[in-house]
């Protein structure tokens, strides 16, 4: 069945799918977690092509006409290489928006919030080059903080102290505006917020991704509202956090 195929490193993408869900909801949806190789943010670039190269030719061959890369990671450092992999499919990626946050952005002090190799690539480089336009940017490469999720931890003391451990140079900062630039990140958007304290304006950008996926659909007729949950890793637990997280409870589930 034609469907968009969406993946992650892992769970953090559901917060895309969710975005995609409320844009086109009677559009089917196929979704890999790529858990047993999470996180993405702390392998190499190598390996993070390779793995989105072969979670995409998985996708292709099990209907997807439209591929959503829901994981910023993946996106820095394979979005090049799939799209000349695939030059006719459609890709959408997924990365920090630094432009709409230095639109929001009242003071100009921004913060970033993503993983390792997100921060470390050019192509977040070039980003902050292109969109920063002499405001003050703080990225802080939030290690450890998706396994926790992927753990299902949203909430525990462990987390929290290490949120509280990230957000730390941003409150030095005196940011005003903070990017969540890891798809996982939205999950825990409460503990952020407390850390960051009030006043400060957290950022996403999922809801973008899933309309410029929309623009990209061609609609069919008699679509269904099929919704594929596959996961390279612990199904039981992309299951729990599909429903804790979501409040999702009709989907079917799978091994990738």
């Amino acid at each position: 069945m034609a469907c968009i195929g969406v993946f992650d490193s892992g769970v953090g993408g559901l917060t895309v799918l969710a975005a995609l869900r409320r844009a086109l909801p009677r559009v089917p949806l196929h979704y890999v977690a790529d858990s047993a190789h999470a996180p993405y943010g702390e392998r190499s670039p190598a390996f993070i092509k390779d793995r989105s190269l072969a979670i995409a030719q998985r996708l292709i061959e099990q209907g997807a006409e439209v591929l959503v890369m829901a994981c910023n990671t993946a996106t820095a450092h394979a979005a090049d290489a799939l799209r000349a992999a695939h030059p006719n499919l459609p890709i959408v990626g997924i990365e920090p928006g630094i432009k709409p946050a230095v639109a929001l952005s009242a003071g100009g002090r921004i913060g970033v919030l993503a993983t390792t190799a997100t921060v470390n690539s050019p192509r977040f480089q070039a980003l902050v080059q292109r969109h920063a336009q002499g405001r003050v940017i703080t990225a802080v490469a939030a290690a450890g903080v998706v396994a926790h999720i992927e753990r299902g931890d949203l909430s525990s003391d462990a987390l929290r102290n290490l949120v509280a451990q990230h957000v730390a140079p941003l409150r030095e900062a005196q940011v005003d505006t903070v990017l969540l630039g890891c798809t996982h990140y939205p999950l825990i958007r409460p503990l952020w917020a407390d850390a960051l304290g009030a006043g400060v304006r957290l950022v996403e950008v999922e809801d973008a991704v899933a309309l410029q996926t929309a623009r990209l659909w061609s609609p069919r007729p008699h679509e269904g509202q099929r919704l594929l949950l596959q996961s390279t890793g612990d199904l039981g637990a992309l299951g729990r956090l599909t429903r804790q997280a979501l409040g999702w409870e009709s989907f079917a589930l799978s091994k990738a």
